[in-house]
Order: structure tokens, then sequence, then C-alpha cells
């Protein structure tokens, strides 16, 4: 295993860590993700930081996991965005999972002979049978009205000029 941190030190990568994360990362093989948003069939500008640190990270020894936000591709993510996004179906999703894969096969080991091979995940596959009456009840007590209306976004959207919708 080799030292995570001192190499993306090295590479200008990492300014400042929390304390102890080196000493981790080195005592055995540890995980850590980034997500990408599955609205296109392939890897954009945007995933370049988080899909090298992931290749850095496999190379010292340890597991990355690239996952793939399904389920909210499926929804629409309204975060930051003015205007309500195209919402795709399964199979479109599926499709560009793939062809997600295939890119990031060009970074990463997904080969499954080594302990550390990377993963892909998929968060539809675990969200596509939480039904919305166990998300209510499960999530939906935790997210308070006050809560929403205090996010820009939200605001934006409920109000009287826009005709978007929330995904």
């Amino acid at each position: 295993m080799t030292n995570f941190v001192k190499e993306l030190q090295w590479r200008g990568m990492l300014h400042d860590a929390m304390p102890g994360t080196e000493e981790h990362l080195l005592e055995d093989m540890q995980s850590a993700y980034v997500g990408i948003d599955p609205t296109a069939d392939s890897l954009h500008i945007g995933h370049l930081v988080g899909v090298m640190m992931l290749r850095h990270f496999q190379l010292a020894g340890h597991k990355p996991y690239a996952l793939i936000g399904g389920a909210t591709g499926m929804i629409g993510d309204p975060s930051g965005k003015s205007a309500e996004r195209n919402l795709l179906d399964e199979k479109t999703l599926r499709h560009n999972q793939e062809a997600l894969k295939e890119q990031l096969s060009r970074f990463l080991d997904f080969s499954g002979d080594e302990e550390n091979a990377a993963v892909l995940v998929n968060n539809y596959d675990w969200m596509k049978n939480f039904s919305f009456l166990e998300f209510i009840r499960d999530v939906g007590k935790h997210i308070t009205v006050n809560y929403m209306m205090s996010k820009d976004s939200v605001k934006k959207r409920l109000s009287a000029e826009s005709k978007e919708g929330m995904s």
C-alpha cells in the first residue's frame, strides 16, 4: 500500500487533510466513492478531479466505488438549477450507466482480480423498491417546510414567476 496523502500532495491535489487521515489510510485498505449523474452518456470535465482521485486511491491499494445516481436521474435534481431537468426513463439511464462504466474503465480497474477492484453501483438499484409512503414516513418526517423554504432554489421554483416543477 502506498501513501495516498503524500501522492496527492506531491501532485498538488491536496492542500490540507483532517488529522489522522494519512495514518488511517496506511493502516488497511479503505473505500471511497465519487458520485456521477447519469443524465448523459459521457464523462465531462466536471468529473475529472473526482475520477483522478479515485484512480490514485486505487493505485495506492484502496477500493474505489463509482456511484451512479440513477434514482436522482429518474426524478431530477433541482439543486442550484433554475429550470426543470428532463426526466429520463430506466432504459436511457441504464444505457448511460454502461457508457459511463466503459469510460471509467479507462481510469479504474473493474476486473475483479484484485481485492481493491473498482465497483460501479447505481443508487436506483436500491431505491427502485422504496415506496413513496415508506419515504414520507422514514425520511420526510425529518425535513421541515421551514428547512425547504430556506433554500433559495426552492423559493425560486415556488415563486409566482416560475412555471417550472421541482425536478
